[in-house]
């Protein structure tokens, strides 16, 4: 049964991947400002995971939300993954996180015992969305499908009674590629109703996304958050597309990118935001930062004029998809 009737102000929500200490240590101060200063701004939606620095954005994120009424803010987190008292030196994205150990776990029992422990992290009495995350060939190589049908059985079956029961209200899978969506889409058993897509609806990589994943998540009522929406940094110029080290193809697409948006005084970052949140299945962006002023230039990018003639040249040059919903002219 979908409800799918989630609004989220703004179109925005903020993303704690960073505040896990992703690429660095970020000082305790400095990540309270963050989350602090998106509340201040307007923003009600918030995305984390136990996976971020194993609890550690969870556990900001608590520190500061709890001091608000539950009622005024929307919270997802995800399962998928158990934080155990165990602890082991770390490499990769979150090697600054916390040392604890982490299990991979999508059955129902370790969903639910996910969704618990985030709950005491988070300071909360309940999660809105959940998501089922990296159930993907990214993180999980050729193991995904075995993962996927144990998430099938376990995960899907606990989260869609959890939404029918109304204690969720949406649930969904949150991943890095778009075949996991689709799949999910699909089966009769399950019924996701709001998925994360990350890096994978954004201005610079969306072909494969509009083959079939939006269009099925319309058909399905399947509404889409996006994460990722600056592909790791790459649309500015950063050394990383997509959590990896950037090839020169991609720098190459970027500069042209950019000499179109120089052509119509475009900022990137407006006209990424913009695209991003233009097709109708699309609820909100999620965008994370450790930078308190951050959270206010991407309120603004959504307000930013520009104009039809920077997207007419895009989708005339091929950078984007003839078939891509185009944010309107606010001239």
């Amino acid at each position: 049964m979908m409800k799918n009737d989630i609004t989220i102000k703004n179109k925005l929500g903020l993303g704690t991947a960073p505040l896990g200490n992703m690429f660095r240590e970020v000082p305790e101060d400095e990540a309270m400002e963050t989350i602090q200063s998106a509340w201040n701004e307007g923003i009600r939606y918030f995305d984390t995971a136990p996976f971020y620095g194993a609890g550690l954005a969870e556990m900001r994120l608590g520190e500061i939300l709890s001091s608000y009424k539950r009622d005024d803010y929307l919270l997802s987190s995800k399962v998928g993954r158990i934080i155990l008292d165990e602890e082991e030196e770390k490499e990769g994205l979150f090697e600054y996180g916390r040392k604890n150990k982490i299990r991979t776990d999508y059955t129902e029992s370790g969903t639910l015992q996910s969704i618990e422990d985030s709950l005491k992290r988070l300071k909360t009495d309940r999660l809105d969305m959940v998501f089922v995350h990296d159930l993907s060939p990214d993180f999980l190589g050729d193991e995904w499908i075995t993962k996927f049908d144990e998430a099938r059985k376990g995960a899907f079956n606990v989260l869609d009674r959890l939404r029918d029961e109304g204690v969720i209200k949406a649930w969904g899978l949150g991943v890095n590629t778009t075949t996991p969506i689709e799949v999910a889409l699909e089966l009769e058993e399950a019924h996701p109703d709001l998925s994360l897509s990350a890096t994978q609806y954004t201005l610079l990589q969306h072909e494969r996304a509009l083959e079939r994943m939006m269009p099925l998540a319309q058909k399905n009522d399947g509404g889409l958050v996006i994460g990722g929406a600056f592909n790791s940094g790459a649309l500015f110029g950063g050394d990383y597309f997509d959590y990896k080290e950037i090839t020169p193809d991609i720098k190459e697409r970027v500069a042209r990118f950019n000499d179109v948006a120089k052509n119509h005084g475009v900022n990137l970052k407006d006209a990424a935001l913009q695209f991003s949140t233009a097709h109708p299945a699309v609820k909100a962006v999620v965008t994370g930062s450790t930078r308190p002023d951050r959270i206010k230039e991407d309120l603004q990018a959504l307000e930013a004029n520009i104009p039809a003639a920077f997207w007419e040249e895009l989708v005339e040059k091929e950078l984007i998809s003839a078939k891509a919903a185009l944010p309107g002219s606010r001239k």
